[in-house]
């Protein structure tokens, strides 16, 4: 499932602080969902609905070790939120530039 026909997008996935963690989680490793849930003042099932959404918007995946399902990043959909924050950083850059003109040029 490609992230632009995903049934939740990468910005709904990161939306909420609890799944940005599991993704922090995840960065350096695949884990089990009972060490995710170990984390969290939340019920596995909470974890397991959060993993849920990240598998949805193509953030995590899964697989099965035995009795075991591990998770892991998929970091590639998170391009996506790079490309629309790198606008704004423009778009900030310029207006603190412009700012910053503006108040050393004040003759005042």
């Amino acid at each position: 499932m490609s992230a632009s026909h995903a049934k939740h997008d990468v910005f709904q996935a990161v939306a909420d602080p609890t799944r940005r963690k599991i993704l922090k989680l995840l960065a350096d490793k695949e884990m089990p969902v009972a060490s995710i849930t170990e984390e969290f003042p939340i019920t596995r099932t909470a974890v397991n609905k959060h993993l849920f959404v990240l598998s949805e918007a193509g953030l995590v995946t899964s697989k099965k070790i035995g009795r075991e399902t591990r998770y892991s990043l998929q970091p590639e959909p998170l391009q996506e939120l790079q490309e629309w924050l790198s606008f704004f950083e423009i778009y900030w850059d310029n207006k603190l530039s412009a700012l910053k003109n503006f108040v050393e040029s004040d003759d005042d």
